[in-house]
Parts: structure tokens; sequence; C-alpha cells
């Protein structure tokens, strides 16, 4: 298939930068093979039913954007310059990161920036467009320093319209994070409040924990013509033994397994990639879900809008198959749903018969 396959008109006004308040007042549509329903996310108890799974990514977003100041010695005395740094990935060594420093040429290895009093970073390398930094602190510390200086690392499409603040470091975040390593969020969970979590399981309803690390990469755009041609970024993630006894019992048993976001469904999906059985995964991950695509693991999905001429696209293609995606977003658009991280939810249930 080709990249303009996944491309859809969406007016700018559907972009939305701030989130559903509460978080499951949020519109839903739900998607089936011949029917979609117009509802909202706190009405997921009426389409889930007991013995249902959902398998919730717990990675937790660092506020990764930090705004710093480099000094240097000059002709003209002691000056200072603005530099902006992004962090991808905590390396082996504690303390060191990749990042991408803006402007990155002006930094001179060995440098240091300071971001606050307590937090600061020495640039050792550069490599493929990015800069490898060793911070001051690490652990504990470094996590204090961090959430005190760093700002949440909002979308490109967000960042457009109107710059991150305080209030991203609660709504960019899910109630349940945990493990913190991800530079931005696995965005349809944002839509889950302790209510509706506590509706659910009264429900009925199980839920299992993941964890992938979401990186920066997730925001990179397919720049090939031949979608097959696309190479995947990478991304760490983690299915317990404890995750794939849950999710087997559940089959066994008859019940659903439904991933809420895609980055909880490319991971289980990997963790069945060698035999089709799902098994414990400790490792990166660079799966590519596109038509033709088998699923081993999920049943349904519940995920976001998505940008046109993306991976996502082409994956909620290869759920609900690629005529019936177009039909889900036409409808979606002409509704005024609110696209993208901040926006409304999509539940696909490809093999319901209502």
């Amino acid at each position: 298939m080709k990249l303009s396959d996944f491309d859809f008109e969406l007016p700018q006004s559907l972009i939305a930068t701030r989130p559903a308040k509460p978080r499951s007042s949020a519109r839903l549509l739900v998607a089936t093979p011949t029917q979609i329903h117009d509802a909202h996310v706190y009405d997921l108890v009426d389409w889930f039913q007991a013995g249902d799974r959902l398998v919730l990514n717990d990675t937790k977003v660092l506020p990764a954007r930090l705004t710093g100041q480099r000094g240097r010695d000059t002709a003209q005395g002691y000056q200072e310059a603005r530099v902006e740094v992004t962090l991808l990935e905590p390396q082996a060594t504690a303390g060191q990161w990749r990042a991408l420093v803006k402007p990155l040429k002006k930094v001179k290895e060995g440098e240091v920036v300071r971001f606050s009093e307590d937090l600061s970073a020495t640039l050792n390398s550069k490599e493929d467009g990015a800069a490898y930094l060793t911070f001051n602190l690490t652990g504990d510390d470094f996590d204090a320093a961090l959430n005190a200086a760093g700002a949440m690392p909002l979308p490109p499409y967000i960042e457009a319209l109107r710059k991150a603040d305080a209030q991203d470091k609660e709504d960019y975040q899910t109630v349940w994070a945990k493990t913190l390593g991800a530079v931005a969020a696995p965005t349809a969970s944002l839509h889950f409040d302790a209510p509706l979590l506590e509706a659910l399981k009264a429900k009925g309803v199980d839920i299992t924990y993941v964890t992938l690390h979401v990186g920066a990469g997730t925001f990179l755009p397919v720049k090939v013509d031949n979608v097959d041609d696309h190479k995947m970024h990478a991304e760490w993630g983690e299915v317990s033994p404890k995750a794939v006894r849950e999710i087997v019992a559940t089959k066994a048993a008859g019940g659903r397994v439904i991933p809420v976001g895609t980055t909880a469904l490319r991971l289980i999906e990997s963790a069945a990639r060698d035999t089709g059985q799902i098994a414990p995964f400790v490792s990166d991950t660079d799966i590519f879900i596109r038509p033709g695509f088998t699923f081993h693991v999920a049943d349904a999905l519940m995920t976001n809008f998505h940008l046109p001429k993306s991976t996502l696209m082409m994956l909620v293609s290869a759920v609900m198959g690629y005529d019936r995606i177009r039909e889900v977003y036409a409808h979606a658009i002409e509704h005024e749903y609110r696209f993208f991280s901040y926006g409304d939810a999509s539940l696909l249930l490809p093999h319901a018969s209502m």
C-alpha cells in the first residue's frame, strides 16, 4: 500500500489542545463492522462484559523538555545562550541520556548546560543529530530535579498551537502511571479516572498492566511512499509472567482481551510474535502493524484518533479493515470528534455482530 492511501483532510479546529474534564467525559466512537455508535468514555461499562480484560500501559511520562543556559568565555567576555533539550532515552551508565539539543551545532563537547540551581548536564558527544549528555544527578535526586525543572514533552501538533504548562504535568499522565521512562503518553489511557475504573471492576472487567516506554519516534513522519519500506522506531517494553498468565486465563475462559492504546496493542502482539502464543517479553520492539497483519492476542482496541499518513493510521486500518476505518474517520470528522493526544476516543470492535 502507498502512504497516500492513509491520508485524509482534517480541519485544524478538530485538533484538541486540552483534554476533556473530567477525563471520562470525552466522547467515544464505538465501531463494529456494520455500525457506528456515538457515546462517551464513561459508557464503556455498557460495552464491556464481565470476563473481559483490559490491558493498560503503566509507563510514566518524564517531564523531558528542559530549557537551560550554556556559558562561555568569548572575546567579548562571558556570554550565556539559551539551550533547549528533549530527553529521548537513558543510557546504560547512570546519569547519561540521549537527547535532542537545540541549537546542537553551537553547543560544544564538554560544555555544561544549567537547567536550574540543582540540575545541569555536560554534553559528551554528538551522533546522528542527537547528543549524549551526562547529568550531575542520578536516581531519586535526578527525578526530583527533573520534575521541578522539566516540562511535559507535548506532541508537535500541540506544541505548534501552545506551549506546555504546569497543568500538563497532570493532564499528560495516566492515573495509574508507575514505571518512569516514556517521553510521550499512552494517550487513550488518559481518558480513565478513578470512578470509571471502579465501575469497570464492579462490572467484572479485569485489568492487566504491561509497560512500554513510548519514545519520541512515535511522532516521526513516514518518509517512504511504499509503506512496506518503512522502518519502525524501537521502544522498550515488558510483559511480565503474571500478565501472560492473566491474558491466557481470559482467553481460555472465552473473554476478550482489549488493549487500551496502540502501545499496549503493539506490546502484547510483540510478545506473541514468535509462536503465535503470548509469552513473557522484556526487550525492544519495532513491530509494524499494518493491513494484512495477523492478530494473535488482541480482540479489540480502544484508541484515540490518529494523524493522517501515520503508522498508527495503518495500525487501526489493520484492526478494522482499510475501507471500514475510512468510514469510521469520515464519521468522526463529520460529527466533530476531537483528534490526537488530548482528543476523543474510539472503541474498535472488529468481531462484534451488533
